[in-house]
């Protein structure tokens, strides 16, 4: 089966010292969207170079993932924006079935997400994978590391991605709501790297942590230490 480029369809990559995985992504969306938009915060290896040789845009913006998502959603001129990360690439059956949300009428005002996954074939990683599908149809909070494709005008209703340094997914998300929100099922793989490195029960239980400090109210600067195992 052929599918066509998603002409109406723009990926927006927020980096930071990206290089090292960035370029198996874009390798997975060239061709296949009408543009990507890399919105860079300060990178100081390869990354801009990498971007530009995949044929993206790339944009200089504030550090901070949600100002440098917002940045790179305000470069978007087509209908519809893909937002994920530096770390995470599509699997195969993504394109067709982005196309199909995005060309069924009932989800003109609802947004979509993909499959986790970790690039890992530990067990570790498939009991996270089981977590984050329970988290995502019990309390409807997907993260960006899977991926988020929402129509622009309806992102911009919303208030648009928030310039805050950590959250800016769950941020969105809660404001979506979970019944506007629409899993398809296909992956979304993202490099188990820092799991590996930090450890796969402290990693998980700070991400949580993190999750529970953002519903008690508690600023993003001070969960972005937290996240960065700063006091």
């Amino acid at each position: 089966m052929v599918v066509r480029t998603l002409t109406e369809l723009t990926a927006v990559i927020p980096t930071l010292n990206a290089a090292e995985r960035l370029g198996e992504g874009l390798t997975t969306l060239q061709g296949q969207v009408a543009a990507v938009v890399i919105a860079d915060g300060g990178s100081s290896d390869a990354t801009r170079a990498i971007a530009e040789a995949a044929g993206a845009r790339v944009i200089a913006a504030p550090r901070g993932r949600g100002s440098q998502i917002a940045a790179g959603v305000a470069a978007v001129t087509t209908p519809w924006i893909l937002v994920l990360h530096a770390d995470t690439r599509p699997e195969s059956g993504w394109q067709e079935a982005a196309g199909a949300f995005m060309a069924d009428p009932t989800n003109a005002r609802r947004a979509a997400y993909f499959r986790f996954a970790l690039d890992d074939a530990s067990p570790q990683a498939r009991r996270l994978e089981r977590a984050v599908a329970w988290r995502c149809r019990r309390l409807g909070l997907p993260y960006g590391d899977q991926g988020l494709l929402i129509a622009r005008d309806v992102l911009a209703e919303l208030g648009g991605f928030r310039a805050i340094p950590i959250m800016e997914d769950v941020d969105l998300v809660c404001r979506i709501g979970r019944a506007r929100l629409v899993g398809l099922d296909v992956p979304f793989v993202t490099s188990a790297t820092r799991w590996r490195a930090q450890g796969w029960w402290r990693r998980s239980a700070r991400n949580l942590g993190c999750l529970g400090l953002w519903f008690l109210g508690v600023s993003p600067a001070r969960i972005a230490r937290v996240y960065a195992g700063r006091r």
